[in-house]
């Protein structure tokens, strides 16, 4: 079974409260829908923290959000995973790279990880922000040649944030430094057929138009 929830942001009291709540079996896969956040500080807590997730008789992946040391992600070797590209934290975490289709229990997930920190003037470069938040040219060029290659149809799609006309129907104002990313993610709305969506970051649980979950500590299991 695959079970999907929102940003961990590194709380370690986090996974045994998604265990129990799905709940998480073994060979079950748990998904994170961008800040993921236990690689963040890349210190030794954090990886003893991986260490002991290392032991999980489960596969957790996930997506990038906008808090991540996307440094340390890409010193990672990338290696073919389940038809995408993967950079792999421990045997059993696996960050799912932007612009991939993923073949997981026999269903399709198109990846498109990234988004913009507004908090970004108050973090440090390197440390607490990394510019690679936001996806360059080539992770646009392969997201679209992946969806194109499939004749636009997936099952599921994952991303941190929202397709902009979603974040205009919530009331809020899409901001215009990722703007290319969450246009991207409406175009990607529009000419994709697909069965769910699931995304993170606006700290939220709730369904949105477009078969859209936006989660936070809400579980969904297919």
């Amino acid at each position: 079974m695959i079970h999907i929830t929102g940003d961990t942001h590194g709380e370690q009291a986090r996974i045994p409260l998604i265990e129990a709540q799905a709940p998480v079996r073994p060979g079950d896969i748990l998904i994170v829908c961008g800040d993921f956040g236990y690689l963040f500080r890349n210190d030794e807590a954090e990886h003893r923290f991986l260490d002991q997730l290392a032991a999980r008789d489960y596969t957790i992946c996930f997506v990038d959000g906008n808090h991540e040391d996307f440094d340390a992600l890409e010193a990672l070797p990338e290696e073919d995973w389940m038809g995408g590209r993967v950079h792999r934290l421990r045997p059993n975490i696996l960050h799912l790279m932007r612009g991939y289709v993923f073949t997981l229990e026999g269903k399709t997930f198109f990846t498109m990880g990234g988004a913009y920190s507004v908090d970004r003037h108050t973090r440090t470069p390197g440390r607490s922000w990394w510019p690679q938040e936001l996806p360059r040219g080539e992770e646009y060029r392969r997201a679209a040649a992946a969806l194109l290659a499939r004749n636009m149809q997936v099952d599921y799609i994952l991303t941190h944030t929202l397709p902009a006309e979603i974040i205009r129907r919530m009331g809020c104002f899409p901001d215009p430094h990722d703007a290319e990313l969450t246009g991207f993610l409406e175009w990607v709305m529009y000419e994709t057929r697909y069965t769910g969506w699931f995304c993170g970051h606006w700290h939220q649980d709730r369904p949105l138009p477009g078969n859209i979950r936006l989660l936070w500590f809400d579980v969904c299991s297919l």
